[in-house]
């Protein structure tokens, strides 16, 4: 496990959101950034809770919420922020990523 320091960071909008979801759930506030193949553009991302960091994640920590990213997927995001939007279409985590060369309406996929 590893400290991502400028690699990939989580604002401290989403890491609030983060936290209260888990304190609901009685998880730990881990939020699990992952990238697949599909979606409307190439890539997706893919958002989920973990219980702990995996050996080959990396790490990034705001306001005691931590964000895990695996070696694979990283390459993908370098740079990236995740950041947690309410607007009228709903609330979601996004990724603004600098990777990305291209993305499409639902925010959740992307090409390189």
């Amino acid at each position: 496990m590893a400290t991502l320091a400028s690699d990939i960071s989580l604002t401290p909008a989403a890491a609030a959101r983060v936290a209260a979801i888990a304190a609901k759930q009685g998880k730990p506030a881990i939020l699990r950034l992952a990238v697949d193949g599909g979606g409307c553009s190439g890539f997706q991302y893919r958002f989920g809770f973990a219980d702990a960091p995996e050996a080959d994640d990396l790490v990034a920590e705001t306001d005691g919420v931590r964000l895990v990213v695996d070696e694979i997927s990283l390459d993908l995001v370098r740079g990236a922020e995740v950041d947690y939007v309410e607007a009228l279409g709903g609330a979601a985590f996004r990724v603004n990523n600098p990777m990305a060369a291209a993305g499409c309406g639902c925010g959740s996929s992307f090409a390189v």
